[in-house]
């Protein structure tokens, strides 16, 4: 957009104060003016104050000054805060933070107190100086005044002199300096000769003369002074003109563009978010949390209501949290691939076939590595029993190596010869890695013995514990068949495979029953939880029935898919109802507190009619009757908790505690007498405790409780609150033996 006045080359002018530039959603630049809520398309010309005598110069042409920049003049802090009051060279006025370096063209809420008080003293402080200025200036005068009734009577009291008969030369001297240049060369010339008449008729023309030439020389120069300043103003005035009406000729050419921007709603509020943007707003903080931030910005009063503002900041909230967390997942997922770590879970953490699904996933639920992978638990199901297949075939390939390499151990010793003893032989291979492969001893002696058998040599098997024949018979006694020892190894294999599958059998059962266990409380949570929020948005009414409400309900899916029994519904809807009257009751409570403050208060007393008509009291369905009853209840346990409060704040007090329990004691004392001291004196001296105790009465425990809240609330009541304190020190015990006094056997 080219503006007036500028050329290409040349920088644009700076804008006036308060006025500010920015873009449209279109991409063309307009101007807003924070104080006129204005906005334009043309740049704002700054203002160009004449100097007199000066010629004006528009801006962009060669003789254009650049505008000075506005600073900082004068810098006053607020008392009692860390802000200062910054007023500039534009004559603008700022508020900044020492601490906190931000500043604001607004007065901070947290300072309008203290910059009141602030503009208040400085005002008083203006009304005296002002004060002292006008007498300052009254004193000046009046001195002005003296002054020149002085100079009149001492003018006068010349006069009356030069009547006295003076030498001549006296007089010329003094009235030298008061003649022209003239009369002083006449007086030179003059032989002197004449009579005293005619020198007393000179000095007093000469007299009159100077008088007369001072006045009018005084007002001449006023005259001029006046002259000057009227032809100043008026140049002024018509370079301003002539200056007003070039610029109002530029402003009148036609142009392409609209002299004020109009903005639709949906333009306002792009720009509003913009600002949002800018100012990174945190979507997570509520309205007046983030307020501060952009209030000073002129974009703020785009839209034209808070309501709009808001739903424009709640719109923004949702959008930018959704950009945050698509952002984070996106880096996440970037970052790490959720398959890659869930299986590298898995890898790590399970380490048996025999892994129970619902114990594992109990165990690492919470962990991102499980739950950021999968649509579902039934995904991650899967894939883990896909795993455990595969964690088995690995353990079978390495189990079959395993024998293998302890084949090839057997083989490479060279011990496998006719009559050898596997107790004997792993002696000495018990050291090679190969050996501990296998890891079940008694399947490394199988292996030994299908090894032998396959080489042909008929081995020894190792005699259990209990086996040996008490005979102590030759060892061939204990060969057993081959064909027999075949059919036991392959009836064992049996009987074990049949025991895992019985095992696996009732460990899929119970999984499933636990599956099924923990789907149906979740779906009843989810029942509760969704058949809740129903009753909360269809149900206000503390006074409605369930069989009323029940139509209303059955329009809502959320009542028609609720899974929930009808018992349990009713359990719902009666809590809810009971939540509702509760609320209601508190707020009713509250009024009751803020009419009635005494204990005594009756209901009379109170303006039933506001009370009746008051939402509360609407809501639940009060009339007078029934407001009455609730009140009375609410009196008696409001009586109730003082009267408690009073018996705590006596037990709190320890001048009652003290001498209520020292006037139970009996004799003179604890121990019949109490000592003063034992100083030389042969009579001792006795002091009753108890008859101390009767001097201390009732009337000076008032004097310590009578400032307490909880003694005053009962003062339409003196005499009964007397009594409970008579009561409570009449129940008062005797005070136990000093630790100093030993008590008699």
């Amino acid at each position: 957009m080219s503006l007036p006045f500028v050329a290409p080359a040349v920088v644009p002018p700076p804008l006036p104060p308060g006025w500010s530039e920015h873009i449209s959603p279109t991409g063309q630049p307009y101007f807003f003016n924070a104080f006129t809520k204005e906005s334009t398309y043309i740049r704002p010309m700054p203002a160009f104050p004449l100097v007199p005598g000066q010629v004006p110069v528009l801006p962009g042409t060669a003789q254009a000054q650049p505008k000075k920049k506005e600073k900082p003049l004068v810098k006053t802090p607020v008392p009692g805060t860390d802000w200062l009051r910054v007023k500039t060279t534009e004559s603008n006025t700022f508020y900044t933070h020492k601490l906190e370096k931000r500043s604001v063209w607004t007065v901070p809420d947290e300072i309008k107190d203290a910059v009141a008080h602030l503009e208040k003293a400085e005002a008083e402080e203006q009304v005296d100086r002002q004060r002292r200025e006008e007498e300052a200036k009254r004193t000046a005068e009046e001195e002005q005044r003296k002054e020149a009734a002085r100079v009149k009577a001492e003018v006068k009291a010349g006069k009356r002199k030069a009547q006295d008969p003076v030498p001549v030369e006296e007089v010329v001297i003094s009235k030298k300096a008061k003649v022209d240049e003239e009369d002083a060369e006449e007086d030179a010339e003059d032989d002197g000769e004449g009579e005293d008449e005619e020198d007393e008729e000179d000095e007093d023309s000469d007299m009159e003369d100077w008088q007369r030439e001072a006045a009018e020389q005084l007002a001449r120069e006023a005259e001029e002074e006046k002259k000057r300043q009227e032809e100043e103003r008026k140049r002024e005035e018509e370079e301003l003109a002539r200056l007003k009406a070039e610029v109002e000729a530029q402003k009148n050419r036609p142009l392409n563009m609209p002299d004020k921007v109009e903005l639709s709603t949906e333009e306002a509020k792009a720009l509003f978010k913009t600002l949002l943007r800018e100012k990174d707003v945190n979507p997570l903080h509520p309205w007046d949390t983030a307020l501060p931030l952009f209030i000073n910005d002129p974009r703020y009063v785009l839209l034209p209501s808070v309501s709009a503002r808001k739903e424009a900041f709640d719109e923004y909230c949702r959008d930018r949290a959704r950009e945050l967390r698509q952002s984070k997942v996106k880096q996440e997922k970037a970052a790490a691939n959720p398959k890659e770590e869930f299986e590298q879970l898995l890898k790590d953490e399970v380490k048996s076939t025999r892994t129970s699904w619902t114990e594992w996933r109990r165990q690492w639920k919470k962990d991102r590595r499980f739950y950021s992978w999968g649509k579902d638990d039934r995904e991650r199901e899967k894939k883990f029993r896909d795993y455990l297949k595969e964690l088995g075939e690995k353990k079978r390939a390495a189990a079959q190596k395993a024998e293998a390499d302890f084949f090839a151990l057997l083989k490479e010793s060279g011990i496998a010869t006719p009559g050898a003893v596997w107790k004997d032989v792993k002696k000495k291979i018990v050291d090679d890695p190969r050996y501990d492969a296998v890891g079940s001893s008694s399947l490394r002696e199988e292996l030994f013995n299908t090894y032998m058998k396959a080489r042909g040599v008929t081995t020894t098997p190792t005699p259990e514990p209990g086996q040996l024949q008490a005979d102590g018979g030759d060892k061939e006694d204990h060969v057993e068949d081959e064909a027999e020892k075949e059919r036991r190894r392959k009836e064992r294999k049996e009987r074990a495979v049949r025991e895992r599958e019985e095992k696996i059998k009732a460990e899929r059962s119970r999984v499933d029953m636990e599956i099924d266990r923990s789907r149906s409380g979740l779906n009843k949570e989810e029942a509760e939880l969704e058949f809740r929020t129903l009753l909360v948005d269809a149900i206000r009414d503390p006074q409605v029935k369930w069989d009323d409400v029940v139509p209303q309900l059955e329009k809502d899916p959320r009542f028609i898919r609720s899974v929930l029994p009808h018992n349990q519904q009713l359990h719902l809807f009666h809590a809810h109802v009971g939540q509702l009257r509760a609320k209601h009751l508190a707020n009713l409570h509250a009024l009751f507190a803020s009419h009635a403050p005494a204990l005594h208060t009756r209901f009379t007393d109170l303006p039933v009619a506001t009370l009746v008509g008051a939402q509360p009291a609407a809501k639940l369905g009060y009339d007078v009757r029934a407001l009455e009853d609730e009140y009375e209840r609410w009196n008696r346990e409001r009586v109730s908790n003082a009267r408690r409060e009073f018996d705590d704040m006596l037990a709190e007090n320890a001048f009652v505690e003290f001498w209520g329990r020292l006037g139970k004691i009996g004799g003179q004392g604890v121990d019949k007498t109490i000592k003063v001291d034992d100083l030389e004196d042969e009579e001792e001296e006795v002091v009753d405790m108890k008859a101390l105790a009767k001097t201390v009465d009732l009337k000076e425990m008032v004097k310590v409780l009578k400032n307490d809240k909880r003694y005053l609330v009962f003062d339409h009541v003196p005499e009964q609150r007397e009594q409970w304190l008579r009561d409570y020190l009449a129940n008062l015990a005797a005070p136990k033996l000093s630790v100093h006094v030993p008590e008699s056997s």
